[in-house]
């Protein structure tokens, strides 16, 4: 009876349970798909009132509810049973007529007796609510569905969104409110501030507004006050502002801040009858462009030069030269060193649209020699990144003429790209110490490469490597040029510091330092240089042509005056070009012999110069290829393979080289100058009957050098490799020996070989003409001032200038001024 009264209980309320929770299951769908967040106050007061009296009606029926009885229990068992004559009912009855009868008191106790025995049958049954009969079409079942759909799509906003039904503040307007809204674009676009159509008190409707197109990334602002409360909902691309500004806001205030991605509008709702609307068009922030104007192409003392444009919407903040090894097997090596760092000039600051050059000097990097793939990289202030077409590039090294400092230039390249190349670097510093009485006869240098010899065989780490790789090329520098190289990088330094000096906005005091600085490193660097000169006048290149305008100290000291009244002025832009000029033509800057006068064979003999440095560099290149030829045949023959190596290439090129000396001797000899230097040889060989190759006579140590070449070419052709690097070394000697001697007849002879008016030079451009420098600067007398390429602001627009930029300051300080012009004031001084 106890189970039969559990199961009439369930079958009561389960009906009206199932109500109550379908109503309830419309109420968190509606509130969770976000409704109540786009109602109007009013309206949401409307829809909780008809929630609350549709779930009142849903629980009405539980009021109603009976508890069963006994009799009820009773007649559920004889019902879900299904035996005759009610026995679970006669159990419990009593005889109502005829109690004192024997024979009535014997027959109803036979009928109880009859149901006892059926009472093992009685059986109370599970409930039956029966709820397709109140509900045919299933509702329960779509609500159910809603809940659990908008539970998920609501994410971490149930509570808020639930919330937002009970939030009827607005449903009486205050009598003196006011909502303002504007778009403030991000600073680096330079645009000033979008003002939205606000909402005031007395107003009835909010009129419709179009489009507004602001830069993405902006952020819009929606401040109230007067008490009023604003429901703000977003759609398309705006998202909250992070990390918001916490600044308390006066009292009756709210303030909400968006953040403009993309298309999207805002709306607020319950101030007016109807919402106001905000739609926006996101103008999207394009990344910059950047790209070559020309090859990348190397400076007279060994700078790289790389000329580009570039172009961005809102303007460039940063490029640089990103520089990888071109070489496949690079990923297999273990490098001391990270590429080297190229930052690139802007054409000025925040540039939208400009072309601009940048030198930099990394003939002292590990890097230097080495082929490499360079792209340039442009960033504007969104942190969008555009990149230019790829270029492969053999970054320039530092021509070193002695033979031990070139070797020890080339072992410092070898172990800077790959530790794992240590035994061999240690093979090669070992044999350049060998006979140190021919070899090496300074006892300093003698000791200072034995002493990087055993740092290097004991290095353990990559820090004690990079240390052997600087000692390198210390000693390369001393051995080449003594105290020059050091005065030279003092100079380049000095630049680079007053380059970022100027680039960052630096105050006058420490542009003033700097000045000074690049003033001393300058006269320091011309007298080392000149006084090297006059130690190895051997080692000028070219004697300056008599059309060849040349550039003065006092024309140095004049740029620099300029360049320091620019800077001083405020006018970085405009000095910071000069500097570059500078830079450029101290890089292509030549020593001038003084009492040096041209001859007639000038410009054979400039030729004949030019073409003879193009060949030492090819055969040494070709020398570098045959060597790693043979390494990789020896290592075949380690791991038993056999065959003839494939030289035919190497043989080629080395005909090729042979035929141009012979070429070379040829023209050399149809100019008169074979016969003159042959009779000089002949009276320095006067009892050296024996003697190879004419030692004082320059034409016969380039013809042994030919004919080295043609041995070495029948020795590529056998497959020697060993052999043909030795050949192909006594020709790189004879050579530069040949070119040394030649250079010295020259200045002997007093010819000229420096740029003169038409001359072609070695890259085949014309020289400059007679108002020119050899760089096609306008020189001293012919005035920068004339020059329309130089674009140099007179004294009146640089004091305007500067007049401006400290009104604009004063400004900014004056703290009663409004903020919209404070701020616009503040993004003045941040452009400039």
């Amino acid at each position: 009876m106890r189970r039969a009264r559990g199961s009439l209980l369930w079958e009561r309320l389960w009906p009206a349970l199932a109500a109550l929770a379908t109503a309830l299951g419309l109420f968190l769908a509606f509130s969770w798909a976000g409704f109540w967040l786009v109602l109007p106050p009013v309206a949401r007061a409307a829809g909780f009132i008809f929630f609350l009296l549709l779930m009142a009606a849903a629980a009405w029926p539980l009021v109603r509810v009976r508890v069963p009885g006994d009799r009820d229990a009773l007649r559920r068992l004889d019902r879900v049973s299904g035996e005759k004559h009610r026995p679970a009912t006669a159990v419990t009855d009593a005889i109502a007529a005829n109690r004192e009868d024997p024979v009535a008191q014997a027959l109803w106790q036979a009928h109880v007796e009859r149901a006892l025995l059926s009472a093992r049958k009685l059986r109370a049954g599970w409930p039956s609510p029966r709820l397709s009969l109140r509900d045919p079409v299933a509702l329960r079942a779509l609500v159910l569905l809603l809940v659990v759909t908008t539970f998920i799509s609501a994410g971490g906003e149930r509570w808020k969104r639930v919330a937002a039904a009970f939030d009827w503040h607005g449903v009486v307007a205050p009598a003196n409110f006011r909502v303002d809204a504007w778009v403030t674009p991000p600073g680096y676009t330079g645009r000033p501030p979008v003002m939205l159509t606000g909402i005031r008190s007395g107003e009835t409707a909010a009129p419709s507004t179009a489009p507004v197109a602001v830069p993405a990334g902006s952020q819009l602002v929606i401040r109230s006050t007067g008490n009023v409360h604003l429901e703000v909902a977003r759609k398309g691309g705006l998202e909250d502002v992070k990390d918001a500004d916490k600044t308390p806001l006066p009292a009756g205030t709210e303030e909400h801040r968006l953040t403009i991605k993309g298309d999207g509008s805002a709306s607020i709702h319950g101030v007016l009858g109807s919402d106001r609307v905000w739609a926006f068009t996101a103008i999207p922030d394009t990344p910059p462009t950047i790209e070559f104007t020309r090859e990348p192409e190397r400076q007279a003392r060994g700078a790289l030069r790389m000329d580009y444009k570039m172009a961005d919407d809102y303007g460039v903040v940063s490029a640089k030269a990103d520089i990888e090894l071109k070489d496949p097997e690079a990923a297999s090596k273990h490098p001391l060193f990270g590429p080297p760092e190229f930052a690139l000039t802007l054409p000025q600051l925040r540039t939208r649209s400009g072309a601009a050059q940048t030198t930099r000097d990394l003939t002292d990097n590990p890097w230097a020699g080495a082929e490499v793939i360079v792209t340039l990289t442009a960033k504007d202030e969104a942190g969008n990144v555009g990149k230019s077409q790829p270029r492969e590039v053999t970054l320039p090294e530092r021509i070193f003429v002695k033979p031990l400092a070139r070797a020890l230039i080339e072992q410092r390249r070898n172990l800077a790209l790959d530790a794992g190349a240590k035994p061999i670097v240690l093979t090669a510093l070992d044999a350049l110490t060998l006979a140190p009485d021919k070899f090496t006869p300074e006892a300093g240098v003698y000791l200072g490469l034995r002493s990087i010899y055993f740092d290097l065989e004991h290095a353990k780490s990559d820090d004690q490597l990079r240390e052997v790789v600087a000692r390198l090329w210390d000693m390369a520098l001393q051995i080449e040029n003594g105290n020059v190289s050091q005065a030279e990088q003092a100079l380049r330094q000095a630049q680079e510091n007053l380059r970022q000096a100027l680039e960052r906005g630096a105050s006058d005091a420490e542009i003033q330092k700097l000045m000074q600085d690049l003033r001393a490193a300058l006269d320091k660097f011309m007298q080392s240089l000149a006084e090297e000169m006059r130690r190895n006048p051997q080692q000028l290149a070219r004697p300056l042509d008599r059309n060849t305008r040349t550039l003065t100290q006092r024309d140095l000291n004049s740029m620099l005056d300029r360049l320091e009244n620019l800077a001083r002025s405020g006018n970085r832009d405009a000095a910071q070009q000069l500097l570059d000029q500078l830079q450029s033509m101290l890089e292509n800057l030549q020593m001038a012999r003084p009492g040096a006068s041209p001859n007639q064979g000038d410009d054979d003999m400039n030729q004949a110069m030019d073409e003879l440095g193009d060949m030492i560099r090819k055969q040494q290149q070709l020398r570098d290829r045959t060597f790693k030829q043979g390494q990789d045949r020896r290592g075949q023959q380690q791991f038993g393979k056999s065959g003839k190596p494939q030289m035919g290439d190497l043989k080629q090129d080395q005909q090729a080289l042979k035929d141009r000396m012979n070429k070379l001797l040829e023209q050399l000899r149809k100019r008169g100058l074979g016969e003159q230097q042959q009779g000089q040889g002949q009276q320095g060989q006067q009892g050296q009957p024996g003697q190879k190759g004419q030692q004082g006579n320059p034409m016969g140590q380039l013809g042994d050098a030919g004919k080295e070449m043609g041995q070495a070419e029948g020795e590529l052709g056998d497959g020697d490799a060993d052999n043909a690097v030795d050949s192909q070394g006594r020709a790189l000697e004879a050579m530069r020996k040949g070119a040394q001697g030649l250079a010295q007849q020259m200045q002997q002879q007093g010819m000229g070989m420096g740029q003169g008016r038409g001359q072609p030079g070695p890259n085949g451009r014309q020289r400059a003409n007679s108002d020119t420098d050899p760089l096609g600067r306008p020189l001293r007398g012919h005035g920068y001032d004339n020059d329309p390429s130089v674009k140099v602001p007179g004294e009146i627009d640089a004091q305007r200038a500067r007049r401006i930029l400290e009104e604009l300051r004063k400004r900014y300080g004056e703290s009663n001024r409004p903020q919209l012009e404070l701020d616009y004031i503040e993004r003045l001084l941040k452009g400039l």
